[in-house]
């Protein structure tokens, strides 16, 4: 696998575990670390957005 698909892949998969532990936060009510996890969430958004990848079937808490 070429390095870039690596890397991109990589950021698929720590930003589906975000998404997973942003749910079970809110669920829990845990609001700090719902806040935290949210600033990884947009950063991990937005360089796969950059990187061109379809957030369309993947983003599951579209903030």
């Amino acid at each position: 696998m070429p390095n870039g698909l690596k890397i991109t892949k990589a950021a698929i998969d720590d930003f589906e575990d975000i998404q997973e532990y942003m749910t079970l936060a809110k669920k829990e009510n845990a609001i700090e670390t719902y806040e935290r996890l949210k600033k990884k969430y947009l950063s991990l958004k937005a360089i796969l957005q950059v990187s061109g990848v379809n957030l369309t079937d993947i983003d599951r808490i579209k903030e």
